[in-house]
């Protein structure tokens, strides 16, 4: 899957499977730039992937402004002179709780930064990608959009299921433009936040969670990151409107 030359852009890249993506993108010859509000993370990265001899740019931006959104869209363009890739993984959930315990300014706050952020960029890449007749979206979700998740909240699994209402509409809309957007849903993920929830967990609930995991183990950020790089290539050149599950088989449709 080689990527040489596109322009990719990748939100949440300041760490985890953003940043793993970030690195992936770049290896196979891609143009990376890496956004989140966490400078120093971003140019450690940048730097990483210099170091490696690949391309990137830390792009700071706070993905629920519209105005900066636009403003790190424009400056991309004028940097590298298009934009072919986007990869909306910016994200964070809560601890499940009941649905009377959740403060309304946390629902608003976990739909904007899973959902408005996805929304904001799309609405500012769309019109590039139109003109350039090509362009690559994937939307990173999750398993608790898909199914019921116990160990996340429900503003999250609204938020991550409405981005795959989105995926699909958006899909059929940019289609015709060239244009392929699809989502990845993973299950969980050893990500260093991740890691900090399972360690706090029994031995006992440990086993429960990788029991119901038919491979009968966790996912590792690289393999989320190979699906979404994938979808993000010319050999998903014909797949547009799906949601690639990356669960190791604890949820099949």
């Amino acid at each position: 899957m080689v990527m040489k030359d596109r322009i990719a852009l990748v939100t949440g890249a300041s760490r985890g499977i953003g940043a793993t993506t970030a690195e992936l993108l770049a290896s196979r010859g891609a143009v990376v730039a890496a956004t989140a509000r966490t400078v120093p993370d971003l140019e450690k990265l940048v730097a990483k992937i210099r170091e490696n001899g690949g391309q990137a740019l830390a792009v700071p931006c706070d993905l629920i402004q519209s105005e900066q959104v636009d403003s790190m869209i424009s400056r991309i363009v004028t940097e590298c002179g298009r934009l072919d890739i986007l990869i909306n993984n910016a994200g964070m959930g809560t601890p499940s709780m009941p649905v009377e315990d959740i403060p309304p300014d946390v629902w608003d706050d976990i739909l904007a930064i899973n959902l408005k952020s996805a929304f904001l960029c799309i609405h500012a890449v769309a019109p590039i990608m139109k003109r350039q007749g090509y362009g690559r979206i994937v939307n990173v979700s999750s398993f608790a959009g898909r199914n019921y998740s116990p160990y996340l909240g429900s503003p999250y699994s609204a938020a991550k299921a409405g981005l795959l209402g989105f995926t699909r509409h958006m899909a059929a809309e940019l289609g015709p433009y060239g244009i392929c957007v699809n989502a990845v849903a993973p299950t969980l993920v050893m990500t260093k936040r991740a890691k900090a929830v399972w360690d706090s967990h029994t031995e006992e609930k440990r086993q429960a969670i990788i029991s119901g995991i038919p491979l009968r183990r966790l996912a590792k950020i690289e393999e989320v990151a190979s699906a979404i790089a994938f979808l993000a290539s010319d050999d998903a050149s014909f797949v547009n409107g799906v949601c690639l599950d990356v669960n190791g088989g604890s949820y099949m449709v």
